[in-house]
């Protein structure tokens, strides 16, 4: 039964999954049908949350209008959403960010979380150290408990 309930979802899949994690701010491009026409409309926002798996797949955004929460879920593989695009990548340890809702202002903001340095000043001018890509080594853990002392 389970093997069927697959095979049917499957054929329902879009063929490139999203690239994105939760807290991650996103461009969402739905698709809007108004009598006869048809337009891209985007919804910007925080991705606070994703839950299910395969077909059943889905995230929620958030995003603040004229000082209103406006959160919305979408299926991963819903007709609708036409395409998501990754505006910037969240620094987050939760798997839901419902704590965003309480807070307002700067409060909402998520730290950016900092992928490895590629093709870099210091990695165009060939010169690698024992850390690599131009990274500095991290400071050493008494340095920073003798700044707070």
């Amino acid at each position: 039964m389970n093997r069927i309930v697959e095979a049917v979802g499957n054929a329902y899949r879009k063929a490139q999954d999203f690239e994105m994690d939760i807290g991650d701010s996103v461009d969402v491009h739905v698709r809007i049908k108004e009598g006869d026409r048809e337009r891209i409309q985007l919804f910007s926002g925080t991705v606070i949350g994703m839950k299910g798996h395969g077909v059943n797949a889905s995230f929620t955004v958030r995003h603040v209008f004229q000082g209103e929460g406006v959160e919305r879920v979408f299926p991963m593989h819903c007709p609708t959403v036409e395409k998501v695009e990754v505006k910037r990548k969240g620094k987050v340890r939760r798997a839901k960010l419902y704590f965003l809702r309480d807070r307002s202002g700067r409060g909402t903001r998520l730290a950016e979380r900092r992928m490895g340095i590629e093709g870099g000043a210091e990695g165009a001018s060939g010169a690698s150290g024992a850390t690599g890509a131009g990274e500095a080594p991290a400071p050493a853990p008494s340095d920073s408990a003798d700044k707070k002392a």
